[in-house]
Formats: C-alpha cells, structure tokens, sequence
C-alpha cells in the first residue's frame, strides 16, 4: 500500500466506499462499526502512551492494536465470492482467550463490581474497554453480515481490556459499595 495523498474528496458528499469499492452512506453501519474499531485503536495508543501499562501487557496491547486493524479489515469487506478478503481468525480470538486466563489466574477474586478508575494506566483500560463494548454492539448491528468471529474477538478483547485494569490496579482497584451514599 503507498498513500501518496490523504484526501481524496471523495468522501465530500457523505459517502465511502467499503472494502469491496461499493459506495456506501457515512452513517452506514459497517462504517460506524470499523469507526468504533478505529476509535477502540487509537484510546489503546493512548493508554499505551500516556498510562505506559507494564510489560508483556503493553506488549499485548501492540499486538491487539495490529489484530484491530485485522479487524477493522474484516467489517470493511462485505462477504463475496470474487476474490478471498482478510478475516478475523479463531486462532486471534483464542489468543485474547489465553491472555485472559493467564492475568486472572494471578488476580484475587471479585466481591463486588469495580469501579472505573484507579491507576492511570486502569483508568484508560476501562475507557478502552467500554469502547471495545461498544464496538461489539455496533459489530452486531451489521446484522447478518457481520462476521462472526469479528464479534467473538471484540467480545474477548472486552474481557481482556477488564482484566487487565484490574492487574494494573492491583490494591489500587475501587470497588462498588452498595448503597454507601444513600
């Protein structure tokens, strides 16, 4: 891929092509979703800068942020059987899977539901996770065509982005108290 321009102009009218060239609507919804990817991308960048979460957990998140662009691939092309389009594989989706287990084997059990915040680098992983959420819901909304696995990885990497603020929070984790202000 060689970018020589940026803009194209072609966007001026409120359309974009997909993956495949078709022209669709801005607010289309495999747009808003592979946005949300983007979006989910750039708050891990972040983090990544800002919050510098201790390695291999900012080893994983620069690993994620290229499974994402995987991802944002997969939304971008809708499915046909002209020529073969860069997927999401169940093997990305495991992976997320055994980080997950790794990091919650060494983490107490939870009493209660966490608060975001703590440490900074807990902090941006929540905001991270609440978009990785919301990038799941738009994911689905694609409906039918919506790729299965894209679904199954944002819905891990959402699971993966909790735990890991709680590592990095360690005692620092605030935790709901129930009815403590009424």
């Amino acid at each position: 891929m060689n970018l020589t321009r940026i803009y194209t102009r072609l966007g001026d009218g409120g359309e974009t092509h997909l993956g495949d060239m078709s022209r669709v609507p801005k607010t289309h919804p495999r747009i808003e979703a592979f946005g949300t990817v983007d979006e989910l991308n750039a708050q891990i960048g972040l983090a990544l800068a800002i919050a510098q979460p201790p390695d291999p957990h900012a080893e994983w998140l620069r690993r994620i942020q290229n499974d994402l662009f995987d991802v944002g691939a997969d939304l971008a092309a809708p499915a046909s059987a002209d020529r073969e389009r860069l997927r999401v594989l169940p093997v990305q989706t495991r992976w997320l899977e055994e980080r997950c287990d790794e990091v919650n084997a060494t983490l107490d059990p939870l009493k209660s539901f966490v608060l975001p915040g703590g440490t900074p680098a807990g902090a941006h992983l929540h905001v991270c996770r609440t978009i990785c959420r919301r990038a799941e819901r738009a994911a689905i909304a694609c409906g039918e065509d919506a790729s299965p696995e894209v679904v199954r990885y944002l819905n891990r990497l959402s699971d993966l982005l909790f735990i890991l603020s709680r590592a990095v929070n360690g005692t620092a984790e605030p935790l709901w108290e129930p009815g403590r202000y009424r």
